[in-house]
């Protein structure tokens, strides 16, 4: 619980600067602990240090922003210099590093030479380490990356209980008039140890298509629009979103959807953010680590238990047999089955 401000309230800060520049995922997730800190201690200004496409994860959040131009005016060590001296012309008090990589940490530096206190994110590389190859049912998840964000703001004096999971929003509808059951497939990620495989994805959007009144693929450009706009000319229910909306319309459309099928990717985050159901297919990592989306149901996770997994942190490793049999252990069948189970439960089957 909140301490009194009349307790500590000359010796908080009364501006900070929170620092989280990448992954898109990681971005999504601070949405959580912001809200938290402000349902707390509503008079404490926030400022997000981040990049400009991602300001719509914070819409209806009272926050700030102060963006990063790393490839221009915020490059290199001069760069760095000149972003701690815009956080100090803000007239933040305080910063919290939730990013915590070299970038961050520097900038941490200069502010302190500003005389703005910093506390930076324990991400718990070491006991992420020693569960490297190995996952177990029951296993106790590691802290949730939300929880140690909230735990660097709360180093800088603060006291205040892990948020609840957010409230369904009232975001418009970009695709129009909702009729029947929608469905969400993000397929893709940054890495192949977190994609679902190709042949599978293809099977899996016949599925979703067969069954359910309109499927939205999220992806990126490149191949995996190619993929996106081919499912969209093959099955006349399928929507391929990229080049129709924008974060923010991905994010309202999320929202109204009724079942977001994703990797371990920004779309889950996103879906955490509107409280739309998720199943989570989980390959070379593993949720264990602190990465599902936040409160997103576990009993929705879909993944196979082997000697192997998780192989990476991140999912950036090569398969050391070629295959990602972990992946493809996760078949369409069992995947529309889970669809099937969450949308009994939660009631929004139709049909």
């Amino acid at each position: 619980m909140a301490e009194s401000n009349s307790s500590r309230g000359s010796k908080l800060p009364r501006h900070i600067v929170m620092i989280r520049l990448s992954a898109l995922g990681d971005v999504a997730m601070l949405p959580h602990a912001v809200r938290a800190l402000h349902e707390a201690y509503p008079d404490v200004r926030v400022t997000v240090l981040t990049r400009p496409m991602l300001r719509p994860l914070f819409d209806g959040l009272d926050v700030d922003f102060l963006m990063a131009d790393t490839k221009n005016e915020h490059r290199g060590i001069k760069g760095i210099w000149r972003l701690a001296r815009q956080v100090k012309e803000l007239g933040a008090d305080a910063v919290a590093d939730t990013h915590g990589v070299l970038r961050s940490r520097l900038l941490c530096l200069f502010a302190r030479l500003r005389g703005i206190r910093t506390r930076r994110i324990r991400k718990g590389h070491i006991e992420k380490w020693f569960r490297m190859g190995y996952s177990r049912k029951g296993a106790v998840p590691l802290k949730h990356t939300v929880v140690r964000y909230c735990d660097t703001i709360r180093r800088l004096g603060f006291r205040f209980d892990d948020p609840q999971p957010p409230a369904k929003p009232s975001f418009p509808n970009p695709m129009g008039e909702k009729r029947g059951t929608w469905i969400g497939f993000a397929p893709f990620s940054a890495h192949d140890g977190k994609t679902y495989p190709a042949d599978l994805r293809d099977e899996l959007t016949a599925l979703l298509s067969e069954r359910y009144d309109r499927v939205f693929i999220h992806s990126g450009g490149g191949q995996e629009a190619a993929f996106a706009n081919r499912m969209e000319e093959i099955y006349p229910n399928v929507t391929a979103l990229w080049g129709k909306v924008k974060l923010d319309g991905e994010r309202n459309l999320i929202s109204h959807l009724d079942c977001v099928v994703s990797m371990d990717s920004l779309v889950m985050h996103m879906a955490s953010l509107t409280a739309t159901p998720v199943v989570s297919i989980w390959g070379a990592t593993h949720h264990e680590f602190g990465f599902l989306g936040y409160g997103c149901d576990p009993s929705d996770i879909l993944e196979e238990d082997m000697p192997c997994r998780p192989c990476s942190v991140y999912g950036n490793r090569r398969c050391k047999y070629g295959d990602y049999r972990c992946l493809r252990a996760i078949t369409p069948e069992i995947v529309v089955d889970k669809v099937d189970e969450v949308l009994a439960r939660t009631g929004d089957r139709q049909g």
